[in-house]
């Protein structure tokens, strides 16, 4: 009989994050309690002293001042420990001048990492692959994204979605390919043939048909 790969548990979109407990460059950090009525961005890195991790979490420390004026804050990982987290941190503020002072958890017993699903074997079985986790201020699980372990993510997608997920929380509206603040939104399709009428009688849309009507975002924000 053939022995096949277990089927790991990943958290899903919708899901409510799971707590957990763990030891951190900040000192130990509990899910629940980190950054109350805040979103909260978790993400994997494969190892300490890389190069692609070196470039992706500098790249989250000198965005962290525009996360903290969109109410969010960030948590870092890898299967490293807290003393290897510490000597990388130093090492690359010597080098670069740029200091990780958010929260890397050292995950040395793989404890969240497998709690998140972020090991997948075909990619390495002692590495977690690059995962974002965004999770909103009541702990559900809004957006997850996955990268392999040789290609770094992309700073400027994570913050479109941070915003993207912001605006449909703040107003009754969808976002359409490609949206970037200030852009029109999809205002919600008729649910009725009456809410249908009014939607094609409806000077201020921009309408492609009755389904799919776009307005912008301060009007979105009164339907």
């Amino acid at each position: 009989m053939e022995t096949q790969t277990p089927i790991l548990s990943m958290p899903r979109i919708g899901d409510q994050a799971p707590d957990f407990t763990a030891n951190t460059t900040l000192g130990p950090l509990t899910l629940s309690d980190y950054g109350k009525d805040s979103w909260v961005i978790m993400f994997s890195h494969p190892a300490d002293f890389t190069p692609v991790c070196t470039t992706e979490l500098t790249g989250f420390a000198k965005e962290k001042d525009w996360f903290e004026q969109h109410n969010t804050k960030l948590i870092g990982l890898s299967i490293d420990s807290v003393h290897s987290h510490l000597a990388w941190v130093n090492n690359v503020r010597e080098k670069t001048g740029v200091y990780m002072d958010f929260p890397i958890i050292a995950d040395l017993d793989m404890k969240v990492a497998q709690l998140y699903g972020m090991l997948h074997p075909g990619e390495s079985e002692t590495a977690a692959v690059r995962a974002v986790f965004f999770i909103d201020p009541q702990r559900t699980i809004r957006l997850i994204m996955y990268y392999p372990l040789n290609v770094g993510r992309n700073m400027q997608e994570i913050k479109r979605v941070l915003e993207a997920l912001q605006t449909t929380d703040s107003c009754n509206c969808a976002l359409p390919l490609n949206w970037t603040e200030g852009e029109k939104v999809i205002v919600p399709p008729p649910k009725n043939l009456q809410e249908m009428e009014e939607r094609i009688a409806d000077p201020q849309l921009e309408k492609v048909d009755f389904y799919l009507a776009m307005k912008p975002l301060e009007k979105a924000q009164a339907v």
